[in-house]
């Protein structure tokens, strides 16, 4: 069995929306909040800052028993006790994030196409990321691919698929109507009134 089996709602911490001095306290709302896989994204931060932020969050998600993923950097997860990486489709390979992040690592990939998604079938992830669905400011560069193919795409592979890309409470219910099992929120849950009541509605919506 996967090891992500079961989990389908993935948060990230995306330090574009979460200053540092509220990454400890966010990271514990989400996980009280039932957040199932965390991601630590940094983009515009030096290797050095994502791992002094990786080693604070890394004992939290250990203590719930939720697997603590780092974007872009499977370098760093040996040193801050993360449990793998998130790679993009223009980054390494899978193989190649497997071996800089260590035997044992979760290894997760973008895709953005059907096409992408049947390529990383000789690629061998724990899982993808399928997206993004609709607009979003993280990912501004990139066309949303929309809800139609959600099914044809997670029927294609043996693994885990999250969908991603301006998803969030309001428009989860359309998502999962369209086939859509896992699911990532970033800012709909970074910027909740309150987190934890976010991310519990949200698994009450997965559960339902």
């Amino acid at each position: 069995m996967n090891a992500l089996s079961g989990r389908r709602l993935y948060g990230i911490l995306d330090s574009g929306y979460v200053p540092a001095e509220r990454m400890i306290p966010l990271t514990r709302s989400l996980l009280e909040g039932g957040v199932q896989i965390l991601q630590l994204r940094a983009k515009k931060e030096t290797p050095l800052a994502i791992l002094a932020m990786a080693r604070d969050v890394a004992p939290l998600c250990r203590k719930a028993g939720v697997p603590f993923l780092i974007n872009d950097h499977p370098e760093l997860v040996p040193e801050s006790g993360a449990d793998g990486a998130h790679i993009g489709q223009e980054d390494m390979s899978v193989a190649e994030a497997r071996r800089l992040a260590g035997p044992g690592s979760l290894i997760g990939k973008s895709t953005h196409s059907p096409e992408q998604v049947l390529a990383s079938l000789g690629e061998y992830p724990d899982y993808i990321g399928f997206g993004p669905l609709f607009a979003t400011p993280t990912k501004p560069d990139y066309k949303p691919v929309g809800t139609d193919q959600i099914r044809r795409v997670i029927g294609s592979v043996p693994y885990p698929v999250y969908c991603i890309g301006g998803i969030g409470a309001g428009n989860l219910p359309q998502v999962l109507a369209a086939g859509a099992r896992n699911v990532v929120l970033v800012s709909d849950l970074l910027k909740a009134e309150d987190p934890a009541a976010r991310a519990a509605l949200c698994r009450s919506l997965l559960a339902s």
